[in-house]
């Protein structure tokens, strides 16, 4: 079984398909609430090409969001609830690496010992001052992204000089907290964390720039998928009508530098990458 980022990662960009068993995520909150639900739009995601599964249980969007009520931060027991059957099952059912979007180094453990390949911290491991150690300590592969507060106070902290620098060196601060808590740079990829504590202008910014974070010299991921910010010069809809705006996002991040891209629609995506690959590309 691949398990990502220690294996060919870099040979190409990789289409992560997003699989949210939440009620209250942005764009498909409460559509895979249902095991069999979640564990079958899993499979169509890898049917569809994704090279791994990211399942999250807890929605990071800013409170007081336009999509709905405000976000609550989910207890542990019921996030463990949501995600590790679904990861269990799906386990069952595909070979691709799935990968458990959580703050919560007990989140994470369960979802790991239920079959999930590798972690993806949006807060960079600085949520749960356990989640670096347990990457550590189970040796597997981390994403860390930045972010800074949470998702209840992130906006207010969207003040930058130059963000493109701002996000790589806070980034470069947790990824040498990383390696401090013993984990291997092998198992490590930083994500810029587009939305999080960024204004719109700024997340166009930094997808037009990746060069301060790929300095870091640790494989990036994107996640523009479907985001308001990529609603420029035209009224804000509904985040499904996002899609070519989306492709554009993951294709513009590839060719920035970025090797993995976190994403709602599979198919489209892959189908753009490989329209926009160089010739004679794989």
């Amino acid at each position: 079984m691949r398990t990502g980022l220690r294996e060919g990662l870099l040979a190409h960009a990789w289409v992560v398909g997003i699989l949210n068993v939440t009620p209250d995520s942005f764009s498909d909150g409460g559509q895979y609430l249902d095991v069999l639900a979640a564990v079958e739009h899993g499979c169509r995601m890898v049917a569809e090409g994704a090279d791994a599964v990211d399942i999250g249980g807890e929605s990071t969007r800013p409170s007081g969001a336009t999509y709905g009520v405000g976000r609550r931060e989910v207890p542990i027991s019921e996030e463990i609830a949501r995600v590790v059957p679904v990861a269990r099952a799906l386990r069952r059912r595909v070979t691709v690496p799935i990968s458990i979007d959580t703050r919560k180094a007990a989140v994470a453990e369960a979802a790991l010992d239920a079959g999930a390949d590798w972690i993806n911290d949006v807060s960079g491991g600085t949520f749960d001052p356990e989640m670096l150690r347990l990457v550590a300590r189970r040796r597997v592969p981390v994403v860390l992204m930045h972010m800074r507060g949470t998702p209840e106070t992130m906006a207010s902290l969207a003040t930058y000089r130059d963000v493109g620098a701002e996000v790589a060196a806070e980034l470069s601060a947790r990824l040498q907290a990383a390696l401090a808590a013993g984990v291997s740079p092998d198992c490590i990829a930083l994500d810029p964390g587009l939305g999080f504590a960024k204004t719109p202008e700024q997340n166009r910014t930094i997808l037009a720039d990746l060069s301060a974070v790929a300095a870091l010299g640790r494989p990036i991921m994107v996640g523009a998928s479907r985001k308001s910010f990529l609603d420029r010069g035209q009224a804000a809809g509904p985040p499904r009508e996002r899609l070519a705006a989306s492709l554009a996002a993951a294709v513009a991040a590839v060719r920035g530098g970025a090797r993995l891209v976190r994403v709602h629609d599979v198919a489209e995506t892959v189908a753009a990458l490989r329209a926009a690959a160089p010739a004679g590309s794989a």
